[in-house]
């Protein structure tokens, strides 16, 4: 990893977990269900964003101190506690985690961290807080 692409990010939760691979590792802050559809024009004059509700958490002991995504099956819009302002791309990619519990997101050259589509299989998912989802890497794959 490059410093270059950590001098790029802002709210970075627990920087040595985040950092001990390639890239960066990004965590988890909301969720959001897509609930009706958005509207994409040619012109641009009818744009509008899908309808969306946050998801709360759950936490499993009155003691705990981070709570549970419980996720049906469908299509979830992910926010990062990160923050990205890159002078150009870097890539965003889901980490192998996500997607061995059989979620992914797209892969995307990015300069800035836009809500990312979450797709949830049939069967669901359960995420935590804070949780690492994604990996940023820099143009040269660090």
């Amino acid at each position: 990893m490059t410093d270059d692409l950590l001098a790029c990010v802002d709210g970075i939760v627990h920087e040595d977990t985040q950092t001990e691979g390639r890239g960066i590792d990004l965590t988890v802050a909301g969720i959001r269900r897509v609930e009706s559809p958005g509207r994409i024009d040619f012109g641009g004059g009818e744009l509008e964003p899908a309808g969306t509700r946050p998801v709360e958490t759950e936490k499993r002991d009155a003691g705990d101190d981070y709570g549970w995504w419980i996720l049906d099956g469908g299509r979830y819009l992910l926010a990062y506690n990160e923050t990205l302002d890159a002078d150009g791309t870097v890539l965003l990619q889901p980490r192998e985690a996500l997607l061995e519990a059989g979620a992914s997101h797209p892969t995307l050259r990015i300069v800035s961290l836009p809500p990312v589509p979450l797709a949830v299989p049939d069967a669901g998912l359960r995420l935590k807080e804070n949780a690492r989802v994604s990996t940023l890497l820099g143009t040269d794959g660090r």
